[in-house]
């Protein structure tokens, strides 16, 4: 599979965090923006996607019976097949390796894919929360709501405790991955926070979840983002440099040794990452940058451990050591990532470092351009199953070059 398909187009309309004065747009309205600006980039119209493939991600309307379909409806075009992600913040990555499958197999020729979020304006005290089934019964109304882990903050403040009792994770690296990640978004002009910050100031940020602090947090935002992927024959025949799906390698439910009592330190990334890294016929020192799926720099540092760049237990040493800038020794988020860039909802936040990666790759990224970009590693990481880290792993490898 590898170099079995490529993105030729993406759109990411500006995020909003539904301030005063700012509209308020709805899930269908992002997703038209976003996709309206991916078939631009790519050079393609929407009647280029009649009897071809449709990919949707979003959480509004996650139960609804036929939503791929109705937003074929509201684009105005007749998909031959359409998908559906529902994989959390790895739901960008799966429709890229489903679309890859069909593009593969002969079925379609491209793939429209397409996702929004509108979290902040969801009816809810803890939007998303209620339009989610596993957040009103089973395990998490057994075992984690009625204790106080109400989220995403509380069960990885627990993860971290117990990686900080097996190995070293000091601070210091913690906020150096946050205030890198403010430092691009300050390159960016979409980003939604762009005031550089300092390793002091993440120290001093309050507590929300021992030990994870209000700078450890992703700032949830209303969005969409698209992307197009093609054949390589097609993608040769279009204006735009093409970014080739290398390798990838996805896992799902993931449990690092004993099912009954895991070690939650490990990730899904320990079976992905050298799947991808095979498939696409490189190493992990190869990489020229990283776009990892970083809610909290914790997850960012258990993705580097975990996706090969050092041992398990050695990140603190490998951050210390390292500039993580974009003209560093080992680039990371060079959009400002999540963290400081903005998390659409729960379900689309991934397809964020599939679009950084294809705009480094094109050489677009201006003031945070890595210099001779080719060959980029970024995941898709979504879900919190009960008492671990990620229910869903994907590993992607994109190159420049089939």
């Amino acid at each position: 599979m590898r170099s079995k398909s490529a993105v030729v187009g993406i759109g990411r309309p500006p995020y909003s965090r539904v301030k005063p004065g700012e509209p308020v747009l709805t899930v269908d309205e992002y997703i038209a923006w976003a996709a309206d600006l991916a078939l631009k980039d790519a050079e393609m119209s929407k009647n280029d996607f009649n009897g071809q493939g449709l990919a949707v991600v979003h959480s509004e309307a996650a139960h609804t019976v036929n939503w791929s379909a109705a937003v074929a409806e509201y684009l105005g075009i007749t998909p031959k097949i359409v998908l559906r992600g529902d994989q959390g913040g790895a739901s960008g990555a799966s429709m890229l390796i489903r679309a890859t499958s069909l593009i593969e197999s002969g079925i379609v020729d491209r793939v429209l894919v397409v996702g929004a979020d509108t979290a902040l304006s969801a009816p809810s005290l803890a939007p998303g929360l209620p339009l989610s089934p596993e957040r009103v019964r089973g395990p998490y109304w057994d075992f984690q709501g009625p204790f106080g882990v109400m989220g995403a903050t509380a069960q990885f403040g627990l993860v971290l405790k117990r990686y900080r009792h097996q190995y070293t994770l000091e601070d210091a690296q913690l906020a150096k991955i946050a205030v890198t990640t403010r430092l691009h978004a300050s390159l960016n002009p979409l980003a939604i926070y762009r005031k550089p910050i300092t390793e002091q100031e993440y120290i001093e940020s309050r507590v929300l979840s021992s030990p994870l602090r209000l700078l450890d947090c992703v700032p949830i935002v209303n969005g969409g983002l698209s992307f197009v992927v093609a054949s390589p024959k097609t993608a040769r025949s279009l204006g735009k440099k093409p970014s080739y799906l290398r390798g990838f390698g996805e896992i799902n439910n993931y449990y690092h040794g004993s099912r009954v009592r895991p070690d939650v330190t490990h990730t899904g990334f320990v079976r992905t990452a050298p799947e991808a890294f095979s498939m696409a016929g490189v190493k992990p020192e190869q990489i020229d940058l990283f776009q990892p799926y970083d809610d909290f720099p914790f997850v960012v540092a258990m993705q580097i451990e975990d996706c090969g760049f050092c041992k398990k237990g050695e990140v603190d040493q490998f951050v210390r050591e390292r500039s993580l800038r974009f003209d560093g020794h080992f680039p990371i988020s060079t959009d400002g990532g999540q963290l400081s860039g903005g998390q659409p909802g729960g379900a689309v936040g991934g397809f964020a470092p599939i679009i950084e990666s294809v705009i480094q790759l094109r050489g677009e990224a201006g003031e945070r351009q890595v210099k001779e970009a080719a060959l980029v590693k970024a995941v898709g990481f979504g879900g919190l199953p009960y008492g671990r880290p990620g229910r869903t792993c994907i590993s992607m490898i994109f190159s420049d070059e089939a």
